[in-house]
């Protein structure tokens, strides 16, 4: 409805390819809903049209172009979990950890985190109290903006979260800001993780109770998990533990939110995980109305090639492209997934070793089909080209996994036993009885930061917690789990530069805005 052309993420000026008004768009009180479904979209979608043809952002494909695939392949190429086969322009220094400031899709990602909080930031300006005043806005109308705006800024924050995760110093742009006015410079990460706490606390009375919103959009447990995710990293952000904090939160989503583990792991992952009560926030496809080559479509049909069919995952074709390292496979107990079901690995004419370039071949290297397009009880998606999988962004496993960490790291408001139990649940369901069990004096945080592999992989934690841990680049203590193949270009891998540790800010960036800065040693 509001198409917005990016020119550059730190450009402020928002160009509507409509010559239409707000009060001419808002005669409709759809409108509203309907900018916000906008707002949703733009963590699946790439553009107008889908799945290629009229990008959000420029200089990269549209099918590339995607928020998740990109955030996906920062947060998981990156590190032990995946690799890819690829060798599309600078995608595979990703896997060797020799990405500069000229990378594509890092700049990519950096314009896709903008885009969305330059749209964001525009629905709050059409919905000020004035605004709706103006055009004589019903109550009803006013009750359900409210609402429509708190979710706005959820998603807006959860932007600005990737933001600081993946660049820390990065510009604080809000509805505030004129379109049009001088370009912003950096804010610090202080300055950002403050403005991320403020926001989603502010919001959290006016979103809507945890399981009671439309399927799909944000709700206070949403908010309350995002707290959680800023409190458990903020060491790594500002220097300052809040494990506390982030017990407060993460305790809000597990005794407030009704949620419960899915006896089926599988299923989190399927056509049919939206009937799960463990999913907390997800990003939603649909293969007949939100077709694109990123998102789901990429991490199901890129996960296929070699001898595997494609079929079998509700899909027409596989890409030939992801598969994981042998650090992965060798977390669990065996590789069929006959002790340990999370552990989901086609094996079948692949080698878990890579010793060639990860862009040699498919076969080397572990599939991982963990996400498909078929149904838990039988048949597939509505269409074998674009999934109807949705990609689970929060879940309660997570959150059982963060409160034992958060009490390892000496939150107050937790216990080890308490943590025990959680965990125990999580290995009760991947084995299917006790015999995964461990006690409190097994879970360490080399425990946890492997038990996170086991459960999340693939679903964009991977990088972040290798950070937070000290495992991402260069370990201080000379711990193993800082060393995968090919890391530092290198087939047995090595450590790689602390600087690392984030992403350089994109050299167009820094032309199209002189007040940025680069990071340190890019």
């Amino acid at each position: 409805m509001l198409g917005i052309v990016a020119a550059s993420c730190t450009d402020l000026d928002v160009e509507p390819k409509s010559k239409a008004t707000g009060n001419v768009i808002f005669n409709n009180p759809e409108a509203y809903k309907q900018f916000l479904a906008k707002l949703y979209a733009g963590l699946s979608v790439s553009g107008q049209q889908g799945p290629a043809g009229d990008a959000d952002i420029k200089d990269i494909d549209e099918g590339f172009s995607s928020y998740l695939r990109q955030y996906w392949v920062a947060q998981e190429l990156t590190t032990d979990e995946a690799v890819i086969g690829w060798n599309d322009g600078t995608l595979p220094t990703y896997a060797l950890h020799t990405w500069t400031a000229q990378n594509e899709f890092i700049n990519a990602i950096f314009n896709r985190i903008y885009f969305q909080i330059s749209l964001a930031n525009e629905f709050l300006r059409e919905t000020t109290e004035e605004k709706l005043a103006g055009r004589n806005t019903t109550e009803e109308t006013k009750a359900n903006v409210l609402r429509y705006r708190a979710e706005a800024r959820f998603l807006r924050a959860f932007s600005y979260w990737h933001g600081l995760d993946m660049f820390r110093n990065i510009p604080l742009v809000t509805e505030n800001n004129l379109v049009g006015g001088d370009a912003p410079g950096p804010a610090t990460p202080s300055q950002l993780f403050e403005y991320i706490e403020a926001e989603l606390k502010a919001i959290e009375a006016d979103l809507a109770a945890p399981r009671t919103n439309e399927y799909g959009r944000a709700d206070r447990a949403a908010a309350w998990m995002l707290l959680a995710k800023l409190y458990l990293n903020a060491e790594v952000y500002i220097g300052a533990p809040k494990y506390t904090e982030c017990l407060t939160y993460v305790k809000k989503v597990i005794d407030e939110g009704g949620y419960s583990l899915d006896p089926n792991y599988q299923r989190l992952f399927m056509a049919d995980n939206m009937e799960s009560d463990e999913i907390i926030f997800t990003i939603n496809f649909d293969g007949l109305h939100s077709q694109s080559y990123g998102g789901m479509t990429f991490l199901i049909k890129a996960a296929i090639g070699g001898s595997m069919k494609p079929t079998d995952y509700g899909v027409n074709e596989g890409w030939s492209g992801l598969r994981t390292t042998a650090n992965l496979v060798d977390l669990f107990p065996d590789e069929t997934g006959t002790i340990d079901s999370r552990a989901i690995f086609y094996t079948a004419g692949q080698t878990k070793d890579i010793p060639d370039q990860p862009t040699a071949g498919f076969t080397q290297g572990y599939a991982v089909p963990k996400f498909r397009n078929t149904i838990s009880t039988g048949g597939i998606g509505k269409n074998p080209q674009y999934p109807d999988t949705d990609f689970p962004v929060f879940r309660l496993a997570d959150a059982y996994l963060m409160y034992a960490e958060a009490v390892l790291r000496q939150g107050q408001g937790g216990s080890l036993a308490e943590a025990r139990n959680y965990i125990n649940q999580i290995r009760q369901r991947a084995y299917g009885d006790n015999t995964g069990a461990v006690q409190e004096s097994d879970i360490t945080l080399n425990f946890i930061i492997d038990e996170r592999a086991r459960e999340l992989y693939w679903e964009t934690h991977r990088r972040t917690d290798l950070v937070r841990f000290g495992l991402f680049t260069k370990s201080a203590d000379g711990n193993a789990r800082a060393v995968w193949p090919w890391k530092g270009n290198i087939a047995q891998g090595k450590e790689t530069e602390p600087h690392r540790d984030v992403f350089p800010i994109p050299s167009s960036q820094l032309i199209a805005n002189p007040k940025l800065k680069q990071n340190d040693n890019y």
